[in-house]
């Protein structure tokens, strides 16, 4: 696929100017018809284009919960992708549509077209679809990746469930203390000032803060921003780096059992989609390897596949690691001893699912009390080096 840029003329005879990704002239000019559009010119797009942003999964769900239904009823592909193309006029799936649809009226099959897509169809996505074709079950294929999906974005809930109410009472708490140093401080030192008053040492702490915020808080926010800047690009530029980090997370206290939970429960998903799928085992692992985005669960994944390449059964190559928790090694040892390797990591994923669920839940019930009591001192803090001299100073004034 190439990105073409394009000028052409809508039903009202304006002009207008885009960008689009198609195989080729013949592509561009059917998808833009498909939008009511007449192609006038196009060019390839010169210099490096960005990457495609993904498609929320919220918006895939149901995309393929409806191409399912149309290839479960016995609807061709070219004709199913037809309807969901007219059904999500003005969205970036219609884009997608239009292209598969192209492909496949060109004679590809739908993996090889979902392949040049991206940002709606993952390795997980492809690998199914293909498996699927092969098996002659492709309305089965695309139900799978529809499940994929629905568990994916539960999992990412649980995840944005953790970071939401901290990240909210520390925004509060961060407005209030900025108010306060930037506002309240300085007229208070003002007065007291004015009135000869000996301040106390939690109040002179609190104005020198205050200075420091008033007089350097632009070039710390600069300093800060460079820091994470630096720190991110550094990351960027370093594997081994990152996957410290990633494992760093994996034993953060409270935290981090939930987060290798998470992964875990994803990975497994994954894996044992792509087995029952009927994709052998090395296969499998090595696409639920590109789907992990904790790098050091990966490279515990990148050890155990070689391990049963050469030859080592799957429970202990994944043991050998020491990586993976005993309740991974015991049911895939398991799921290995009874033939039934995909129901084993479905109850992986089960009881990883409720764990994390009661984890989440005594996280929050325990963060609440201990934010709000960190939110309530900071702030009482402040007050009381503010009131201590204010009341001083009123108790001596003359009656």
């Amino acid at each position: 696929m190439s990105l073409f840029r394009y000028r052409a003329l809508d039903p009202d005879g304006r002009r207008v100017r885009g960008a689009l990704e198609a195989a080729d002239l013949d592509e561009l000019e059917r998808a833009l018809r498909a939008r009511k559009l007449l192609l006038i010119a196009a060019r390839p797009a010169q210099g490096r284009w960005l990457p495609t942003r993904r498609i929320p999964r919220r918006e895939l769900i149901p995309f393929f919960f409806q191409l399912e239904q149309l290839l479960d009823a016995g609807v061709p592909p070219h004709e199913s992708l037809a309807t969901l193309r007219d059904a999500s006029t003005g969205s970036r799936l219609h884009d997608t549509a239009t292209a598969l649809l192209a492909a496949v009226e060109r004679g590809q099959p739908l993996s090889a077209a979902a392949a040049t897509r991206p940002e709606a169809f993952s390795s997980v996505a492809t690998s199914l679809l293909r498996a699927g074709e092969e098996a002659g079950r492709l309305p089965a294929a695309v139900r799978d990746i529809g499940a994929v999906l629905t568990r994916e974005e539960a999992l990412a809930a649980h995840a944005r469930r953790i970071a939401i109410y901290p990240a909210f009472v520390g925004l509060i708490l961060l407005v209030a203390v900025v108010v306060a140093l930037t506002q309240v401080v300085p007229e208070l030192e003002k007065l007291l000032r004015s009135a000869g008053q000996t301040l106390p040492l939690q109040t002179r702490i609190l104005v020198g803060v205050s200075h420091a915020v008033r007089d350097w808080g632009l070039a710390l926010a600069l300093a800060a921003l460079v820091g994470a800047g630096v720190a991110l690009s550094a990351l960027a530029r370093s594997v081994a780096l990152r996957t410290r980090l990633h494992a760093l997370q994996l034993r953060l206290p409270l935290i981090g059992a939930i987060l290798r939970k998470l992964a875990l429960a994803r990975f497994a998903a994954v894996l044992g989609t792509l087995y029952a799928a009927g994709i052998n085992i090395v296969d499998a692992l090595r696409t639920s390897e590109a789907s992990t985005a904790n790098l050091a669960l990966r490279e515990g994944l990148r050890s155990a596949r070689h391990a049963i390449e050469q030859g080592r059964p799957v429970a202990a190559a994944f043991e050998a690691t020491g990586v993976f928790p005993p309740l991974i090694n015991r049911m895939l040892r398991l799921g290995e001893q009874t033939g039934a390797m995909d129901e084993a990591l479905a109850k992986i994923v089960t009881l990883y699912n409720h764990e994390v669920g009661e984890g989440i839940a005594r996280l929050q019930a325990a963060a609440e009390p201990a934010l709000t009591l960190l939110m309530g001192g900071l702030l009482l803090w402040i007050a009381s080096a503010v009131l201590d001299p204010i009341y001083s100073l009123i108790t001596r004034l003359p009656v």
